[in-house]
């Protein structure tokens, strides 16, 4: 064992709450439970990338890749087992405690030593039956990657262990699930649209960029969790009460407001009102001058988190601009762009005389950096001028502040252009360190863990992006995706229930319903919801792509043919590339797929779900597409 391999990793200790006692008194049953474990829990190590190194009676130790992975699966296991005890009777119930912790093992023949062992092995019998105990540096490693409530036990004495050791309990709920983060949690905010009130409507932006602002601004603070822009703005000019909304959004507590802007003079009402009483616990009105536009941002945050028990801000306030006029132009540029592609040259306009009033503006450059990266990804200029554009812009806003999570958010698109993957993750994950709320990143997480990760990691970060940004269709969509692949179904369901009744409107929820139900082979139900979506949006160029999908899936070749002229009758180039490739995959034309897959691996724009998605898994048989990730540089 001392010439063995040394190497780091995360090791799992599960263990049979009572096995032992149970043993003595029943051996049949104890031995036809634990077989009966024991095929409950293998296929779940494998799933997550672990690997069995050996059971120790009614035991396991498991060796796996990542904190992570280690984590994701035992709380997929005690899933699996909460499942099993419920209605069952109680002579059959089976309980398991799992420990998890990091560190360095040595390799043997069938076995591993070392501290980590030796660590998780003390840690296990912390853990409540059906509970989950983790060390320090496992925490350490999965705080900012995941969704899970976790609670800090102090520090323990173990057994063998020289130094007092700080462990952690994952909070699960009766039946082995996960725990949501409370509910109507006081700390989880939502920022509704303030109001304009201006004499002038041209001003609506002020009104809009307010609200965007003071969410940034918030979401800097730590303890808060605060909701993601795109859910917030659905409300505009609604009717609806706020416990109407906080239902929806699953917040505690909302800030509302007005603002009336006239020349350089603002008048700014703000209110926190607790969701459940419509109890007001704070309010107050600003009357200055639009270059204290700041001060009243900066004044507003503190007094929330006063308000609520929070902390303050945990970094140096951020390197902003005082130039009024070039931040009037940034709030406009920023409003802009939400109106869809069209308007990106209009956006990088506005943005360009914003950083020329104002040469340090970080925040204009970072976001200069990011319409630059999406006029690159859309194919509609050159690609190299325009993605060396995005990257100039990224390292100028790095380079003017290097603790501004915006900027490390630009940087991480960049590298994800270029498909430099390592480089985005070490970004992406410095931003959302900086800034825990950002919903943006998460989902960039997503995608970087589905390409060189694994779809468990994957599937916590759209996790935690969904959180953020519960109304947002493609947050929703792209979870339920990774929620199906990873075998979660309930969690599947639940969000497509949840997104449908919300957003009864919306074609691209029916065509990810669509795409669920061709992935189980219901294509009648499929069938329903693409008819579905063409009845909200007839003219939606979405739904051709689905149309072909279901025909090659059901053997209606020349149908799905046909769609494949209408795909490339129309639309961007990407559009047509991706739509194509998706139906040529249906069809089993793979020749035609993997030319379609090179093209776009030479723009930059393949699918993130090539790696993990259950559709393209003939692909991936395939010689060739070992070809396709040398050339972009991802794991086979």
């Amino acid at each position: 064992m001392a010439g063995g391999e040394r190497r780091l990793a995360a090791i799992m200790f599960t263990d049979i709450v009572g096995y032992t006692h149970l043993s003595q008194t029943n051996e049949t049953l104890a031995l036809e439970l634990l077989e009966e474990h024991q095929s409950l829990l293998r296929p779940s190590f494998a799933a997550h990338g672990g690997t069995e190194v050996k059971t120790i009676g009614d035991a396991f130790l498991v060796e796996f890749r990542s904190a992570l992975d280690a984590v994701t699966c035992a709380v997929e296991l005690q899933k699996k087992m909460g499942e099993r005890n419920v209605g069952g009777p109680s002579s059959r119930r089976v309980e398991v405690r799992i420990g998890i912790h990091v560190g360095d093992v040595v390799h043997g023949t069938g076995d591993i030593l070392g501290d980590a062992v030796n660590v998780a092995s003390r840690i296990e019998p912390l853990a409540e039956p059906g509970g989950i105990c983790i060390s320090q540096q496992v925490y350490d490693q999965i705080r900012n990657k995941t969704s899970l409530e976790i609670e800090k036990l102090g520090d323990v004495r173990l057994k063998n262990v020289d130094l007092p050791m700080k462990v952690y309990r994952i909070k699960m709920a009766s039946n082995g699930r996960m725990t949501a983060e409370p509910s109507r949690q006081r700390e989880r905010l939502g920022v509704l649209p303030f109001v304009n009130i201006s004499p002038d409507p041209n001003d609506e932006y002020f009104a809009d960029g307010l609200t965007e602002e003071l969410i940034s601004k918030l979401s800097e603070i730590r303890g808060l969790k605060v909701i993601a822009r795109t859910s917030v703005m659905s409300y505009k000019r609604t009717s609806k009460k706020i416990s109407e909304i906080a239902d929806e959004l699953d917040v505690g507590t909302v800030i509302e407001g007005s603002v009336r802007k006239a020349g350089d003079k603002v008048r700014i009402s703000v209110q926190l009102v607790d969701a459940v009483t419509e109890e007001h616990l704070w309010a107050a009105n600003y009357d200055s001058k639009l270059d204290d536009i700041f001060a009243i941002q900066s004044d507003v945050a503190s007094k929330v988190a006063g308000a609520l028990s929070t902390g303050f801000f945990a970094r140096t306030p951020r390197k902003d601009t005082h130039n009024v006029e070039a931040y009037t132009l940034y709030l406009k540029a920023v409003q802009l762009s939400y109106q869809g592609e069209s308007t990106g040259k209009q956006v990088i306009a506005l943005l360009e005389r914003a950083i020329v009033l104002d040469p340090n503006f970080a925040r204009a450059y970072a976001a200069l950096a990011d319409n630059w990266h999406g006029t690159a990804s859309a194919g509609v200029e050159e690609f190299d001028v325009m993605s060396k554009k995005a990257e100039t812009y990224a390292k100028m806003a790095l380079a003017l502040d290097p603790d501004l999570a915006e900027a490390h958010a630009a940087m991480a698109g960049v590298h994800s252009l270029l498909d430099q993957f390592d480089l985005a993750l070490k970004e992406t994950e410095v931003a959302v360190r900086l800034n825990p709320n950002l919903s943006e990143a998460y989902m960039n997480l997503g995608v970087l863990d589905s390409i060189m990760r694994t779809p468990g990691e994957a599937l916590q970060m759209f996790r935690r992006a969904y959180e953020l940004d519960p109304l947002s269709p493609f947050a929703a969509g792209t979870l339920v995706n990774l929620a199906q692949w990873a075998g979660d179904e309930a969690l599947a369901l639940e969000v497509m229930t949840r997104m449908k009744e919300l957003n009864p409107e919306s074609p691209m929820i029916y065509l990810g319903h669509a795409d669920y139900y061709m992935e189980k082979k219901d294509f009648g139900e499929a069938q329903r919801m693409i008819d579905a979506a063409r009845r909200v949006d007839p003219s939606h160029p979405a739904i051709v792509v689905s149309e072909g999908i279901l025909f090659a899936m059901t053997g209606r070749r020349k149908e799905a043919e046909e769609k494949v002229k209408e795909i490339l009758a129309g639309g961007s180039v990407a559009f047509k590339l991706t739509g194509e490739f998706q139906v040529q995959v249906a069809l089993g034309n793979l020749d035609r797929a993997f030319e379609i897959l090179m093209r776009e691996a030479e723009m930059h724009s393949w699918p993130f779900q090539i790696r993990c998605d259950p559709f393209y898994a003939e692909m991936r048989r395939d010689p060739r597409f070992l070809e396709f990730c040398k050339k972009v540089g991802i794991p086979p």
